[in-house]
C-alpha cells in the first residue's frame, strides 16, 4: 500500500465577497456572517483559506460584475497571495467568470459553482449523485465556450460559416444534452424504486419525523443523538446532502422513522432547489417537521426566512402547517441575552423547543412533545375481528401500526395505532366498531 504524501499542499482561495447598494435585497444581513459562511463553503471541500475581502459594488458591470478599480484590488490581491482559485460569494454570469479568469489570469469560481463541488463530494446514494451531475451538467451547459476558448484561433480563414473550433463545440453541446437526457431517464428509474418504497413503508405506517434546516444548524448531531447512528456530522457546511431514515421509539413506546435531510442556505440557485425536490419529498409526507436552528449564529433570523423560503418551494407553508416546530439548537452556547429570550418565547409557544444536540439538554423534552402530538393525531383502539376475515386484517396490518395480537377463539383481537382518517375508512368499509 503506497503511503499518503503528507507534503502536498491543500489548494488555496481568495474568497471575495460583494456587497451591494441596498437595491440588492438578497445581499442583506450580517456581512461578517456571509463572509464566514463563504469561507465555510470553501472550507468543506478542503480549501484553504488565503484571505477573504469584502469590496463594495455600487453599479454592476455587466462583463465583470466589478468595476476597473475593484477588478484592479483583487488582482493586487492574487499576485500577493498567488491562490489556486479565487471565489466569488455571488452567482456570475458565464461572460463575467470567463472575463474575470483572462483578467485576473485565476481560475475563477462563483457561488453556485462551489455549492456544486460540495453536492459532488457529498453524495452517496445513486439518486443523489445522478442529481448532481445533473445540476452540474445544467450550470456547465452555457459555460462551454469557455471550454474550447483554445481553438477560437482555429476560427476565420474559411469561406464556410463555422471551423473545427465551433464542430468541437458543437459536438461537446450534443454530447452534454445526450447525457442529460440518459441521466433523466435513471432518475425517473431510481424515484420510481424509491416511490414504491415510500408506499411499502405506508404498508406499515410509522409516522416520518423530519429534521429540516439551514446548513450546519446541528440536525445531524441531533440524528445521532436520538438515534445512536453515526450519520457524518462534521462542523462543515452541507455535512449532510443524501436523506437517512432510521425507526425510533418514542417514549410512550410508539415507533417513528426520523428523516435526516440536505441542509438549506441562502441564495441557492433555483435550478439547484428543482435538482434536490425529490430528496426533500419526505420533508413533504412527514407527519411532523423539526425545523432546527442554530441559536449561535448572527444571522439567525434571516436562516429562519431562508427555509420558510424553500419550504414554500416544496408547497409547505410554514406559518400555517401545525406539524412544524422549531427546535432552538445549541442553547447551550449560545449568548445568554438570546438564550433567555427563547427560553421566554417557549414558555408561551408549545412549537419552540431549546435543545442542544450535543449536550443533550432539552433532547428528551422534544421527544415527549413528538409524542405528544403524535397521540393526538393517532388513536390506539382495539378490534375483534374473525380469523376468517383475513382481508379486513390484511387492511390493518397495512393502514395502521399494529401494536398487539390476541388469539380469541375464532377471533383475533388486534390493537392498534390508527390515523382518525384511516379509523373511519376500516370502520365503513368492514363494519367493525371499537371494543
Amino acid at each position: 500500500m503506497s503511503e499518503i504524501d503528507h507534503t502536498v499542499k491543500p489548494e488555496t482561495a481568495l474568497i471575495i465577497h460583494p456587497v451591494f447598494n441596498n437595491v440588492h435585497a438578497s445581499q442583506r444581513g450580517d456581512v461578517v456572517q456571509a463572509v464566514e459562511e463563504a469561507c465555510g463553503l470553501a472550507e468543506a471541500i478542503k480549501l484553504e483559506i488565503a484571505k477573504s475581502m469584502t469590496v463594495n459594488v455600487r453599479t454592476i458591470q455587466a462583463g465583470y460584475l466589478f468595476g476597473k478599480g475593484t477588478r484592479e484590488n483583487i488582482r493586487d490581491a492574487v499576485e500577493e497571495f498567488k491562490p489556486d482559485v479565487v471565489m466569488v460569494n455571488f452567482t456570475l454570469s458565464p461572460v463575467q467568470q470567463r472575463n474575470l479568469e483572462k483578467e485576473l489570469k485565476c481560475k475563477i469560481i462563483d457561488r453556485t459553482g462551489l455549492i456544486l463541488e460540495i453536492f459532488g463530494a457529498r453524495a452517496q446514494t445513486k439518486e443523489g449523485r445522478i442529481q448532481v451531475e445533473l445540476a452540474q451538467l445544467d450550470y456547465q451547459r452555457s459555460r462551454l465556450v469557455k471550454s474550447w476558448s483554445h481553438l477560437e484561433r482555429q476560427r476565420g480563414g474559411q469561406s464556410f460559416v463555422g471551423g473545427p473550433g465551433e464542430s468541437q463545440l458543437e459536438l461537446d453541446k450534443r454530447i452534454l444534452a445526450e447525457r442529460m437526457a440518459s441521466l433523466k431517464k435513471d432518475l425517473i428509474k431510481v424515484r420510481k424504486t424509491r416511490e414504491l418504497g415510500r408506499k411499502a413503508r405506508e404498508k406499515v405506517p410509522f409516522p416520518v419525523v423530519a429534521l429540516v434546516g439551514y446548513t450546519n444548524a446541528g440536525k445531524s448531531t441531533l440524528f445521532n443523538r436520538v438515534t445512536g447512528a453515526k450519520v457524518f456530522a462534521e462542523d462543515l457546511l452541507f455535512a449532510t446532502l443524501d436523506p437517512t431514515l432510521r425507526r425510533i421509539e418514542l417514549p410512550s413506546g410508539h415507533v417513528v422513522i426520523l428523516s435526516d435531510t440536505v441542509g438549506f442556505i441562502s441564495d441557492l440557485p433555483t435550478h439547484l432547489i428543482e435538482a434536490f425536490r425529490a430528496t426533500l419529498d419526505q420533508t413533504q409526507y412527514a407527519d411532523v417537521i423539526l425545523h432546527v436552528r442554530d441559536s449561535t449564529q448572527t444571522d439567525y433570523d434571516a436562516h429562519k426566512r431562508d427555509v420558510i423560503n424553500i419550504m414554500r418551494d416544496l408547497g409547505i407553508e410554514y406559518e400555517t402547517d401545525d406539524r412544524i416546530f422549531e427546535v432552538i439548537n445549541k442553547i447551550d452556547v449560545c449568548p445568554d441575552e438570546r438564550r433567555a429570550e427563547i427560553e421566554r418565547d417557549a414558555k408561551f409557544n408549545e412549537q419552540i423547543l431549546p435543545i442542544s444536540a450535543q449536550t443533550g439538554e432539552g433532547v428528551e423534552a422534544l421527544m415527549v412533545v413528538i409524542d405528544e402530538f403524535l397521540s393526538r393525531h393517532y388513536s390506539q383502539l382495539s378490534y375483534d375481528i374473525p380469523v376468517s376475515d383475513g382481508k379486513a386484517i390484511a387492511w390493518l396490518y397495512q393502514h395502521a401500526e399494529v401494536l398487539e395480537t390476541h388469539d380469541k377463539n375464532d377471533k383475533m383481537q388486534l390493537i392498534v395505532h390508527i390515523d382518525p382518517a384511516n379509523k373511519n375508512r376500516f370502520e365503513s368499509m368492514f363494519e367493525y366498531k371499537v371494543l
